[in-house]
C-alpha cells in the first residue's frame, strides 16, 4: 500500500460535530474495512487480506480524486465511498454488515449523546467511577459487593461498558485512537476507571507476623506449616481482587520455613510425650523444662547435645531424645509435603475476582539453605512433579527456582541437590522456570545474606527491582508494576524499510524519530493513568493496602491519596516483534544476520536510553519490559495485515514473534539462540524472559535439560524456561509424560481415542 502523499497532506477529515478538523489518516480507513470483512456475520475464511486491499486502494483512490478539488472531507462522505466501493465490487454482505455496522454505532451515539454532545449515558454512571458509596446509591446497591473496593467497582460495570468509559470519559483522544488504530496496546484498559494497579511481589512474613484481614474475616498468626501454606494461598487470592495482574511470592521458601520450625517443635514435644508413655522412666525428666527449652529452637537443625542436663544422669533418656528427634523430623517432612501438596491444588482450583478466575499466581525459591526452607523446596518441587488429582501438571502457581553461585549451582553448594532436583522437574512437568540471581543486572543489587535484595519475577516475566523515589528500597518485596503499554514496533518498521520496496535502504532516521514519538505518547499515556491510580484512595484496596501488602500502605489512612506509595511501583513501556521489525528494516531477522542483531540491540537500546530518562526527568519508575504478547501479539498483525496486505517475513503469519525473540520457525541452535537473546535481557529492566523448545521425552535425558539451564545462566540470561512436548489424555485429563500406559486411567490402547500433544505451557509466539 503507498498513499499518493501530495495529494492527501493537505486533506482534513471533518468530526461528525462538525467542528474538529484532524488530519487525514488512510490507516483509519484500512480498519474500518477490515472490520467489515471481519464481522461475524461473514462466513468465516471466505474473503482474505486481498479483498480487504481491493476495496480500499478503490477508496483511495477516490479520495485522492476528491483531495484534488476540495482539502475538507467528512467522516460520513468517506464511509459512504466504502459502503459504495464494497457493493460495486461485489462484496454485498460485507456491505450490509458494514452498513448495519454503522447504523448501529450512530444508534449508539444518540444513547450516549444528547443533542448539545453531551455525554447522557456516561453522565448516569459517572459516580460508579468518579464517587465513593456514600455519594452514589448505585455502588450501594448490592450489600455483599463493596462499591469501594476494585473488583466490587468491576462487577459493576462489566469489563466492556468499563472500557469504553476509559476511552470517553478519562483518556485523551489522541490515546484511544492510537490504540484502536493498533499504533499501542494499553493493556487491562476494563480496568482503568478502578486504578487498579497490575501486578505484586507478596512478602508474606508481613502478612504472618500478626496476621491479617482479608476483609471477611481476620486471621491470626499461623502456627503449623499448614496454615501457613493455607493463608498464603488466601493472601494471593485476596491480593488479586485489589489489581488486574498477577500475584507473586519472591522468597517462598524463606516464607514457609518458619512455619516449618513451629511444626516440628510441637512434633518433637508430641513425640517426647508419645516415647514416655511406653516407658518408665519419666522420673529423669521434667516435661515442663523441656517443653521451654524446645520452644526456644529457631530451626530444626539442631544438635541433641543442647539437651544434655536433661539426660546426662541416663542414656535411655538420650536415647529418647534422639528418637523423638528422627520421628519427628520424619512427621514434619511429611506434613510439610501435604502442605505443599494443599498449597498447590488450592492455587488451581480457588476463585478469585469474583469466581472469574484462579489466582494468577508465581512463587520464588530455591536459595534458603537452612534445614527447614531446604524441606519447603524439597516438597514444593515433589509436588508439582506429582501433580493434580488425576496427575494432571498444575498451571499455577509458575514457580521459578533462583539459580545463586554459593548456594545451589555447583556440587559443593548447599542446595545443588535441590537444583538438580528442579531440573528433574521441569523436564516433566513444564516447571519451574529459573532465574538467575548472577545475571549482572541482578548481581548488581544482591547483598549477601539479605534473601530481600534476591531478584525476583513474576511467572508472566515482570520484573521490578530499582526505585529512583528511593534508593535505599531497591528490594523485590512490597512493591509491583503499575501498569504497561506496548508499542507496535513492525508497524513503524513497514513505513521506514524496505519491505514495501519503496526504497533500497531503510530510512532509520525516520524510524527513530517515530519511534521516539510514539513512546513519547506512551509515556504521556502512562503519566495520566498514574494520576487515575493516585487519585484513589487507601480503602479503595483493602488488603493491597490497608493491610500493608505494598510498601508503606499500612502507614497510609483510609482517606489518604496514593501518590507517595504507589510512586515505589513501576511503569513500563513494551514492545513485540523486533523479529518483524527487522525483516521491515533489513530483509533479515537477527537470527539471520549480525547486522541485523546490532540493529535490533540499538533499537532496543534507544528504548531503554528512553524510559531512563523518563525516569531521571519525572523522577518515577519508568522501565522497558519484553512484552508476553500471547493475545496481542495477533491483534496488531491483523490491522496491519489489513492495511498493508501480506508481507514475506513480516504480516505472513498469525501472529509478531515474542518480544525481542528469535522467531520459533526458524531453525537454530540452542546456544546460538541464547547467545543472541541474552543481550536484551540487560536492556529490558521491567521483565524479560528466553524459552528454549526441546523435543522428545526429556525426563529421559535430565542432564541435557541442566546443561540448556547453565548454558542461560553463563550467557546472562536472567529469567528462562525450556518447553517440551506434553501429552495430554482427552479421556482422562491427565497432562504429563504419557509412555505406553497412561498415568491418570491405565489406559494403553490410543489408537480409537489418540493422545493431544501440548507443545508448551508457556508460550513464545
Amino acid at each position: 500500500m503507498v498513499e499518493t502523499q501530495n495529494a492527501l497532506e493537505n486533506l482534513k477529515v471533518v468530526k461528525r460535530n462538525g467542528r474538529k478538523l484532524v488530519d487525514f489518516n488512510g490507516t483509519k480507513i484500512a480498519i474500518a474495512i477490515k472490520k467489515g470483512f471481519d464481522d461475524p456475520t461473514i462466513e468465516e475464511g471466505k474473503y482474505t487480506e486481498k479483498d480487504i486491499q481491493k476495496v480500499y486502494h478503490s477508496v483511495i483512490k477516490k479520495i485522492e480524486a476528491l483531495a484534488q478539488e476540495t482539502n475538507k472531507i467528512k467522516i460520513e462522505e468517506i464511509q459512504d465511498l466504502i459502503e459504495e466501493e464494497m457493493e460495486k465490487k461485489g462484496y454485498s454482505d460485507v456491505f450490509h454488515a458494514f452498513s448495519e455496522y454503522r447504523e448501529r454505532r450512530n444508534n449508539s451515539r444518540k444513547l450516549f449523546f444528547d443533542e448539545k454532545k453531551t455525554h447522557k449515558f456516561l453522565k448516569s454512571i459517572e459516580g460508579l467511577g468518579l464517587k465513593s458509596a456514600n455519594e452514589d446509591d448505585a455502588k450501594r446497591e448490592n450489600a455483599n459487593v463493596d462499591g469501594d473496593t476494585a473488583m466490587g467497582t468491576m462487577l459493576q460495570y462489566g469489563s466492556t461498558i468499563s472500557k469504553e468509559f476509559a476511552k470517553s470519559y478519562l483518556m485523551k483522544p489522541k490515546f484511544s485512537e492510537a490504540h484502536d488504530d493498533g499504533d499501542i496496546h494499553i493493556h487491562d484498559m476494563d480496568f482503568l476507571a478502578m486504578g487498579t494497579t497490575t501486578c505484586m511481589q507478596i512478602e508474606l512474613d508481613k502478612l504472618f507476623k500478626n496476621g491479617f484481614s482479608t476483609g471477611h474475616g481476620f486471621l491470626r498468626c499461623p502456627n503449623d506449616i499448614m496454615s501457613y501454606s493455607a493463608l498464603a494461598a488466601i493472601a494471593i487470592q485476596s491480593n488479586q481482587n485489589d489489581q488486574h495482574g498477577g500475584q507473586s511470592i519472591p522468597a517462598f521458601d524463606y516464607y514457609m520455613a518458619p512455619g516449618v520450625v513451629k511444626t516440628f517443635k510441637k512434633q518433637f514435644k508430641q513425640q517426647i510425650y508419645d516415647f514416655l508413655d511406653y516407658s518408665d522412666i519419666t522420673t529423669f525428666i521434667n516435661m515442663e523444662k523441656v517443653a521451654k527449652e524446645i520452644d526456644k529452637l529457631t530451626t530444626i537443625d539442631i544438635d541433641i547435645e543442647i539437651f544434655e542436663p536433661f539426660y546426662k544422669e541416663s542414656m535411655s533418656v538420650k536415647r529418647l531424645f534422639e528418637k523423638s528427634y528422627e520421628k519427628s523430623l520424619q512427621k514434619v517432612d511429611r506434613i510439610t509435603y501435604q502442605a505443599m501438596e494443599a498449597f498447590v491444588h488450592n492455587l488451581n482450583t480457588m476463585h478469585s475476582r469474583a469466581g472469574a478466575q484462579v489466582p494468577f499466581s508465581s512463587v520464588n525459591f530455591g536459595t534458603d539453605t537452612s534445614k527447614e526452607g531446604r524441606m519447603v523446596t524439597r516438597n514444593f518441587l515433589l509436588a508439582i512433579n506429582e501433580g493434580l488429582g488425576h496427575g494432571e501438571t498444575p498451571i499455577f502457581p509458575v514457580s521459578i527456582f533462583k539459580v545463586k553461585e554459593g548456594i545451589n549451582y555447583n556440587k559443593e553448594d548447599p542446595n545443588y541437590d535441590l537444583f538438580k532436583l528442579a531440573c528433574k522437574v521441569s523436564a516433566k512437568r513444564l516447571f519451574p522456570n529459573f532465574s538467575f540471581i548472577d545475571a549482572p543486572f541482578n548481581i548488581s543489587y544482591y547483598k549477601k545474606g539479605d534473601y530481600k535484595t534476591e531478584v525476583g519475577y513474576m511467572g508472566c516475566r515482570t520484573r521490578v527491582m530499582s526505585d529512583v523515589t528511593d534508593r535505599n528500597n531497591e528490594t523485590t518485596g512490597g512493591r509491583g508494576n503499575l501498569s504497561f503499554t506496548s508499542i507496535n514496533l513492525p508497524r513503524i518498521a513497514i513505513k521506514h524499510g524496505i519491505c514495501l520496496n519503496e526504497r533500497e535502504k531503510a530510512d532509520m532516521q525516520g524510524f527513530f524519530d517515530e519511534l521516539e514519538e510514539k513512546m513519547e505518547l506512551v509515556r504521556d499515556q502512562l503519566l495520566e493513568r498514574f494520576e487515575i491510580q493516585c487519585s484513589k484512595r487507601c480503602y479503595n484496596f483493602p488488603f493491597l493496602l490497608e493491610q500493608g501488602v505494598w510498601t508503606d500502605g499500612d502507614k497510609l489512612k483510609p482517606t489518604d491519596r496514593l501518590r507517595k506509595v504507589l510512586k515505589h511501583g513501576s511503569l513500563t513501556i513494551g514492545f513485540i516483534g523486533l523479529a518483524e521489525t527487522l525483516k521491515a528494516l533489513t530483509g533479515k531477522h537477527h537470527g539471520e544476520d549480525p547486522n541485523s542483531q546490532k540493529l535490533g540491540l540499538e533499537i532496543i537500546k534507544f528504548m531503554r536510553n528512553k524510559t531512563d530518562e523518563f525516569a531521571r526527568e519525572y523522577n518515577l519508575n519508568f522501565t522497558l519490559i519484553a512484552t508476553p504478547a500471547e493475545g496481542l501479539s495477533g491483534r496488531f498483525v491483523n490491522i496491519d495485515r489489513a492495511i498493508y496486505g501480506k508481507i514475506k517475513g513480516v504480516t505472513d503469519r498469525e501472529y509478531y514473534t515474542n518480544s525481542f525473540h528469535i522467531p520459533v520457525y526458524y531453525n537454530i541452535s540452542i546456544a546460538d539462540k541464547i547467545k543472541l537473546e541474552a543481550p536484551y535481557h540487560n536492556l529490558t529492566n521491567g521483565g524479560h524472559i528466553t524459552y528454549i523448545e526441546l523435543d522428545g521425552n526429556t525426563v529421559m535425558n535430565t542432564d541435557a535439560f541442566e546443561s540448556v539451564i547453565r548454558l542461560m545462566k553463563e550467557s546472562g540470561i536472567g529469567y528462562g524456561a525450556i518447553n517440551h512436548p506434553v501429552d495430554r489424555d482427552p479421556v482422562c485429563g491427565y497432562v504429563g509424560v504419557i509412555g505406553d500406559v497412561c498415568p491418570g486411567c491405565g489406559r494403553k490402547e490410543f489408537d480409537s481415542v489418540p493422545l493431544e500433544v501440548i507443545n508448551n505451557l508457556n508460550c513464545d509466539c
